[in-house]
């Protein structure tokens, strides 16, 4: 005996059905919330990439310049290498706060109207 309802979710409420999600990911909605997150995302990415690529092509072609004393024995290669972890936490940091601003609201209204709670 078959049955086109989907199966319950743990909670004993009816998933959604595949129909359902495609209508979702093709609604304008889904779309704003996609183009956020990548218009977010995307840009930070390459832009650690590069920053991260040049501290490596910096560390290998141009020593003299990365092992210059800043004072002390704290060198340029360390500060960059240092700054490395710091732009690493304020990204996520960063993305922390724009998710919750601006991702998580929309995400939780999809969410919600999915769940059949709007």
């Amino acid at each position: 005996m078959a049955t086109d309802a989907p199966p319950p979710s743990k909670a004993g409420t009816p998933l959604p059905s595949t129909e359902e999600f495609v209508q979702v990911q093709e609604s304008a909605e889904f779309g704003e919330l996609r183009s956020s997150y990548r218009s977010f995302a995307f840009p930070l990415t390459v832009g650690f990439i590069v920053w991260y690529l040049l501290y490596v092509l910096l560390s290998n072609y141009a020593g003299d310049f990365m092992g210059t004393k800043l004072f002390g024995n704290i060198n340029v290669a360390l500060v960059l290498g240092l700054g490395q972890f710091l732009t690493t936490f304020l990204i996520a940091w960063w993305y922390s706060r724009h998710a919750a601003a601006k991702l998580d609201p929309k995400a939780e209204a999809i969410k919600s109207r999915m769940e059949g709670g709007a």
